[in-house]
């Protein structure tokens, strides 16, 4: 039978620290927790696919068990920020646009502080997800590096090929870019890998800006806009900055070494091709008291959430950037948070849907296919945008294709060479139509 949900207050999860998770998820009373050991080949994904998708504590694992679906929804993330889901976009926005310096504290002050060791993968209860996997996998690490005074938070898979790690998936942005420098140099990147951090931090290791840009400012600003403060770090002797609120950190670095990675079953629900990664070679391992792994399936809600809603703040300002009205963005679970988008716009001439199209598809590089509608339309409900393309949209008028784009890696339809076709479909009505045979009946409220 469906789990039942409780639920917190409305203000409930916004008062809720992220960690400890085990404070966390006992205070939460949507969590479902199974004390019995499971398999940790596919009993856990199957688990967390179980419909409603509530958290799931597993407790019956090594150390403090693993913990997975922990923000599966938009409603979720809204509710611990204290603000309307629709208002995400605009809340990360404000944070990418006004970033604030972390508080640096020593460690001591940190939650991850009790336990300190060699970092040794075989304690915890990594899962094997998918069956055409390669192994079992870190899904939900964040790393944290420096090089030469820039510093970046990023989520990267890592294959727990070995007891000190194994390669990682690193696609062609600034994590890659640090470790091709360092690389030139003859020198092994050092990094810290965070697992179980606080939501202001994983938003922003998702977040796409520029090389310069430290994302810690960015969860540093949201950490204000929930609580008051700055985010409070810890700067570790290899000169990498981790949260101090944190499950487990781990010190390491990148060897000069690249050996193949994957399969892994992706954001799309395939299965990602195998290619070469650098190597990654952990090295010191520091906890809270019997740690949390959190865990996120591939394709599923979760991982849409913490890798398709950072994205859309980008979008919403390159599309505001040339059609000042525009309202929300979103990216569909339909495309799988990554590929397909809608947008809604408050028209101000002919044109700005055009516009709106050509810009969402420059704000966010993967995307394939956008809609844009009028500001009218619920952009969060399906059903809406479809209706407003079978009411309001003409083929030969509104449908806008690039072709020969770069695309995601990961469509598998894209040519050889990573090209795709993308295409925007401007559904809105030309400023000047009688807006009444476009308009569906409302009832009066009651009396």
């Amino acid at each position: 039978m469906p789990h039942p949900v409780r639920s917190l207050p409305p203000s409930g999860l916004r008062a809720l620290r992220c960690v400890p998770l085990k404070d966390f998820l006992t205070a939460d009373p949507q969590v479902r927790t199974i004390d019995r050991p499971v398999d940790l080949r596919f009993e856990v994904a199957r688990e967390l696919l179980r419909p409603p998708e509530p958290p799931v504590w597993f407790r019956g694992q090594k150390e403090g068990g693993l913990v997975g679906n922990l923000w599966t929804s938009r409603d979720r993330v809204a509710r611990y920020f204290g603000v309307e889901p629709r208002a995400l976009p605009d809340l990360l926005l404000e944070a990418l646009e006004h970033p604030i310096p972390p508080e640096v504290v020593p460690a001591s002050q940190a939650t991850w502080s009790a336990r300190e060791g060699p970092a040794d993968l075989t304690h915890l209860p990594i899962p094997y997800f998918y069956p055409e996997d390669a192994g079992p996998y870190l899904s939900a690490a964040v790393f944290s590096a420096t090089w030469k005074g820039k510093r970046n938070l990023s989520f990267h898979r890592i294959w727990a090929r070995g007891p000190t790690g194994g390669p990682v998936r690193l696609v062609p942005r600034h994590l890659d870019r640090m470790v091709r420098e360092a690389r030139k140099e003859n020198t092994e990147l050092p990094v810290s890998v965070v697992l179980g951090g606080p939501l202001e931090f994983l938003l922003s290791a998702a977040v796409s800006t520029d090389y310069a840009t430290d994302e810690m400012e960015i969860a540093s600003a949201l950490c204000r806009k929930r609580l008051g403060r700055p985010l409070r770090v810890v700067e570790l002797a290899n000169g990498t900055r981790v949260p101090a609120e944190a499950e487990i950190v781990f010190e390491g670095r990148f060897t000069l070494q690249d050996e193949q990675e994957g399969p892994f079953l992706d954001i799309l629900g395939t299965y990602d091709a195998v290619r070469e990664g650098p190597v990654l070679e952990l090295t010191k391992r520091r906890s809270v008291e019997d740690p949390i792994l959190p865990v996120i399936v591939g394709g599923a809600q979760e991982h849409f959430i913490l890798m398709g809603l950072p994205r859309e703040p980008m979008i919403l300002r390159a599309v505001r950037a040339v059609v000042p009205g525009t309202k929300a963005v979103r990216l569909t679970e339909g495309g799988a948070a990554w590929l397909h988008g809608v947008v809604s716009i408050e028209k101000r001439r002919d044109g700005d849907g055009r516009n709106a199209i050509m810009a969402a598809l420059s704000g966010h590089a993967s995307m394939k296919r956008v809609i844009v509608v009028d500001h009218d339309i619920d952009i969060f409900d399906d059903r809406e945008v479809e209706w407003a393309l079978a009411t309001r949209f003409q083929a030969d008028k509104g449908l806008l294709t690039v072709p020969h784009a770069v695309g995601s890696s990961l469509d598998p339809s894209a040519s050889t060479d990573g090209l795709t076709c993308k295409w925007g479909l401007d559904a809105t009505l030309p400023m000047k139509t009688d807006r009444r045979p476009f308009t569906k009946g409302r009832l009066p409220p009651p009396d």
